[in-house]
C-alpha cells in the first residue's frame, strides 16, 4: 500500500465542521484521517499546506478551459485541457458541457467521454449535455437552428451512453421532452435538470415528480417569479426535492436576487455553485466562436454580438470569493456551495466534497484572503507551488 502523508494547515474544513491545527492524512488516493497536528505519528510525511484546507470543488457546468471549448473539439484531448484549465482555481471534478450542437457533434462527445472515463482523466467527472432539447423562447446563446424535440432515438442513447460514463448530466425543457422520458432517463441513472424553458410553475413540478432533480443556472434564460405565476424561478425556491446551479459573478444573476434565493430555498434541495465558464478560463483570449459565431470577452462578461450573455468569464474560486465577501455567506456555507451541494447534485457524495475516511482525496489549499494555493486530484499535487 502506498505510504500516506498529511497535509497540515492552520485550519480543515471537512464539508461540515472546521478542525483547528490540524492534518489531513492521505493514502493511496483516499482520505485516511484528520487528525490534530500534534497527534501525527512522526513518521508520516508532513507538508505545509498553510492557512486553510477544504474539499475540492466540483463544478457541474463547464463549457471550456485553457482556449478550448468542447462543442469545437469533443475529444479526449480537449478534456483533458479543460480539466487542467480548472485545476489553478480549486475544481478537482467538473463536468465538460456540451452547448447545443448537431447529433454527430453530441455523438463525438459522448465518445470522448467514454474515453476519458477509461483514462481516468484528472477531474473529469462525467458529461453535461446541455441541449439541444430546449425551448427556443428562451434559448440564450444556444444556436436556434439546432434545438429540436427529443425523440426515442435520443433517448436511446442517453441512456446507453450512462452505462459507460460516471455521471451523465442532461438539461431539458418540458417544451421538447415528455415527462415519460424524464421518468425513463432518471431512472436509468442520468441526472436531468431543467433549463431554458418557459414553463410554469405547475409543469416545473410536475417534471421534478418525473424524475428531474436539478435546475440549470437559477435565473438564467426561465421563467422568473411573478406575482400570480412563480415560474420555473420559483419552482426551484419552493420544490424541496429540486438543486439549482447558481452563476455567482454579479452579472448573470443581482446580488439582491442571490441573497433571496439562498435564503428561501427549500431543502433538502441545494442551490450550489456552477461557472458555466468557457474557453477563455486560464487564457488571455479576447473573443472566441460557438457554432460559427463570435463570442467576446469584456468586463468581466462574455456576450454575443447583440449583447446576449454566453456562458460565464469564472472561475470557481471567484464565486466562492462572491458568496462571502459579496452576498455574506459564513465560509463554511459558500464552500459547500462549490463542493458538497454539487457533489450531493450528482449522487457522489459518498466520495466527493466531503473529507472523511475512504473519500478521494481532492483537496484545496487556500490562503486567509481565498487564493488558491494547492490542489490534490486523488492525492496527487496538480497545482500550486
Amino acid at each position: 500500500m502506498t505510504e500516506p502523508f498529511a497535509l497540515t494547515a492552520r485550519r480543515v474544513f471537512d464539508g461540515d465542521g472546521w478542525h483547528d491545527d490540524a492534518a489531513l492524512v492521505v493514502r493511496a488516493g483516499l482520505v485516511e484521517a484528520i487528525l490534530p497536528t500534534d497527534a501525527l505519528p512522526k513518521a508520516v510525511k508532513r507538508i505545509d499546506a498553510g492557512d486553510l484546507l477544504a474539499p475540492g470543488f466540483v463544478d457541474l457546468q463547464v463549457n471550456g478551459g485553457g482556449g478550448v471549448m468542447l462543442n469545437d473539439h469533443p475529444d479526449v484531448a480537449s478534456i483533458r485541457t479543460i480539466c487542467s484549465a480548472h485545476a489553478p482555481f480549486g475544481t478537482t471534478a467538473l463536468l465538460p458541457t456540451l452547448i447545443t450542437d448537431t447529433p454527430e457533434i453530441t455523438a463525438a462527445a459522448i465518445a470522448a467521454g467514454e474515453q476519458a472515463a477509461k483514462e481516468a482523466v484528472p477531474g473529469f467527472l462525467g458529461l453535461h449535455l446541455e441541449g439541444p432539447h430546449l425551448s427556443l423562447a428562451r434559448k440564450g446563446a444556444h444556436d436556434p437552428k439546432l434545438i429540436r424535440p427529443m425523440t426515442q432515438a435520443d433517448q436511446a442513447a442517453l441512456i446507453a451512453a450512462r452505462g459507460h460514463l460516471p455521471v451523465l448530466f442532461t438539461t431539458v425543457a418540458p417544451e421538447s421532452v415528455d415527462p415519460q422520458q424524464v421518468a425513463a432517463l432518471a431512472q436509468a441513472g442520468i441526472v436531468v435538470s431543467l433549463g431554458h424553458t418557459d414553463t410554469n410553475f405547475a409543469a416545473a413540478r410536475a417534471y421534478a415528480q418525473a424524475g428531474a432533480s436539478v435546475v440549470t443556472h437559477l435565473f438564467n434564460a426561465m421563467s422568473q417569479i411573478g406575482n400570480r405565476e412563480p415560474g420555473l424561478a420559483g419552482a426551484t425556491l419552493d420544490t424541496q426535492g429540486l438543486s439549482a446551479g447558481l452563476i455567482a459573478d454579479g452579472i448573470h444573476v443581482d446580488p439582491a436576487t442571490i441573497g433571496i434565493a439562498v435564503r428561501s430555498k427549500r431543502g433538502p434541495g441545494r442551490i450550489f455553485l456552477v461557472t458555466d465558464a468557457m474557453a477563455t478560463i486560464g487564457t488571455d483570449m479576447a473573443s472566441f466562436t460557438l457554432n460559427g459565431r463570435t463570442i467576446y470577452r469584456k468586463d468581466g462578461r462574455l456576450t454575443l454580438a447583440d449583447g446576449t450573455l454566453a456562458g460565464a468569464d469564472l472561475d470557481m474560486i471567484s464565486a466562492v470569493r462572491f458568496m462571502h465577501r459579496t452576498i455574506g455567506l459564513e465560509l463554511a456555507e459558500a464552500l459547500r456551495m462549490a463542493s458538497l451541494y454539487p457533489a450531493e447534485a450528482v449522487g457522489q457524495a459518498h466520495r466527493l466534497g466531503r473529507f472523511a475516511k475512504g473519500t478521494a482525496a481532492d483537496i484545496v489549499a487556500l490562503s486567509d484572503a481565498l487564493d488558491v494555493k494547492g490542489v490534490w486530484i486523488g492525492g496527487r499535487q496538480v497545482a500550486g507551488g
